[in-house]
């Protein structure tokens, strides 16, 4: 699950023989890959402009706050509660910085429903980062062990991380990019929280 992720993040960074094993650790291992939600296409190429980009993170950023206050409701594991609850705030922050970036570049206050009457938000409805479909995760999500939880939220995170590092490099405005590369060192910071605790869930 996670070779995708990483597949995706070292071809973002320039790496060009980058390649991720179908069924991942598992299905080398010998087992039957297991069937996680899949992640990995985004609607990057989709967002034609600043506006949309902009539009597009603050849809994904709202899909996975929604799939973390979910699913840090079925933890019964506290520290794992905790985390999950942590990222659900650390959702809505980001929310309310990029509503900030749009007000500042786009030059006028973000719709009532924002960002609703935009196009690319008509191809987004349950979804949440790494393109999950929401619905379909918390359907999986129901009686998975925390490390599986981890794992997934592990993957989602990634996708996020590679997503920012492709925006900051695409938008114009220094402002924007600056924007898009503090929300690249949050999703580090949330990644390595997340290793950590998988780690310790494995001893």
């Amino acid at each position: 699950m996670r070779s995708r992720a990483a597949a995706s993040v070292l071809a973002t960074a320039g790496f060009k023989d980058v390649f991720s094993m179908a069924g991942g650790i598992r299905a080398w291992q010998g087992g039957t890959a297991a069937g996680s939600p899949e992640a990995g296409m985004s609607f990057f190429t989709m967002a034609a402009g600043t506006d949309e980009l902009i539009a597009l993170a603050w849809l994904l950023e709202e899909g996975s706050r929604k799939f973390y206050l979910a699913v840090a409701q079925m933890q019964t594991a506290p520290e794992a509660a905790e985390l999950l609850n942590s990222l659900v705030k650390a959702e809505e922050r980001h929310k309310g910085t990029l509503q900030s970036l749009y007000r500042e570049l786009i030059g006028r206050e973000p719709d009532q429903n924002f960002p609703g009457g935009l196009p690319i938000a008509q191809s987004l409805e349950d979804r949440m980062e790494g393109n999950v479909n929401i619905s379909e995760a918390l359907v999986w999500a129901k009686g998975k062990e925390t490390r599986e939880l981890l794992e997934l939220s592990m993957e989602l995170e990634t996708h996020a991380y590679d997503l920012y590092i492709k925006m900051s490099r695409t938008v114009p405005a220094e402002k924007a990019k600056n924007v898009f590369a503090q929300l690249v060192a949050e999703e580090q910071e949330h990644l390595a929280r997340m290793a950590e605790l998988l780690d310790r869930t494995a001893e």
